[in-house]
């Protein structure tokens, strides 16, 4: 009977202390949920209060070169995606309807494909007819409208970029002039007097250098794009030449 006091005490509190790290665990584990949590709410509060502390003036201009400069990316974007063809394989189509069917077998199968490529292949079967000379400055003159079509908007997008952080460094500038404005009125360099215009001015800049970077990382993906399509149509244009006299022969 006396050892199994003992046993039964050293069961007890291995029971307890099992029970109490449980309960510990569980506790850590709920505080840092909600720790979480408040965090993630939190970041969405403070980015908003930022945003008011820096400005309705400054932050409201940055934040619409922001949304202009994503709405002509998009727009440049989905209209390069549609304007790319698969140059090899219209190549191969519009070669095999020039030996069927000839030039007017050709040029339907240019009208009925989209994008810059084709358009120009359509200009220079247009022209077969008279010399290979009117047929090559047909596709050269045309060429250089299709690529303005392409590079259409695209200098919005860099004026965006520009402007952005230009506006930031304003707000900068303009929030510095107001706190040595308070320094000069009080006459006493106080941290907390001039706390509040310092950091409008850093919270300007930092805003229009974010504005900045993503609508750079857009402009230059759109001018890759069209480097592509450019490239993509000059070789075409060699080509469709190269057909039209195979086919003059």
């Amino acid at each position: 009977m006396k050892k199994l006091f003992p046993s039964l005490a050293v069961a007890g509190a291995f029971v307890a202390g099992t029970n109490i790290v449980s309960a510990k665990v569980a506790a850590v584990a709920l505080l840092v949920q909600e720790g979480g949590a408040e965090a993630e709410k939190g970041f969405t509060q403070v980015l908003k209060e930022m945003f008011i502390t820096g400005g309705a003036g400054f932050m409201g201009i940055v934040l619409l070169c922001l949304i202009l400069g994503l709405a002509v990316a998009i727009e440049r974007i989905i209209y390069l995606n549609m304007a790319s063809t698969n140059s090899a394989k219209l190549k191969q189509q519009v070669e095999d309807a020039l030996a069927s069917g000839g030039v007017e077998a050709a040029k339907e199968v240019c009208r009925n494909t989209k994008g810059p490529v084709a358009s120009i292949y359509y200009q220079g079967l247009d022209r077969a007819g008279e010399s290979i000379e009117s047929a090559e400055k047909a596709v050269v003159s045309y060429g250089g409208v299709q690529m303005g079509q392409l590079e259409k908007n695209v200098s919005w997008l860099s004026l965006f970029i520009a402007i952005a952080p230009m506006l930031g460094f304003m707000g900068t500038v303009i929030g510095m002039i107001q706190a040595f404005q308070k320094i000069a009125a009080v006459g006493n360099l106080s941290a907390s007097l001039i706390a509040g215009d310092i950091q409008v001015a850093l919270l300007t800049t930092v805003f229009g250098l974010i504005t900045a970077i993503i609508l750079q990382i857009f402009y230059n993906y759109i001018i890759a794009k069209i480097d592509s399509i450019v490239n993509d149509m000059e070789d075409s244009s060699i080509t469709l030449i190269d057909m039209l006299v195979d086919h003059k022969k």
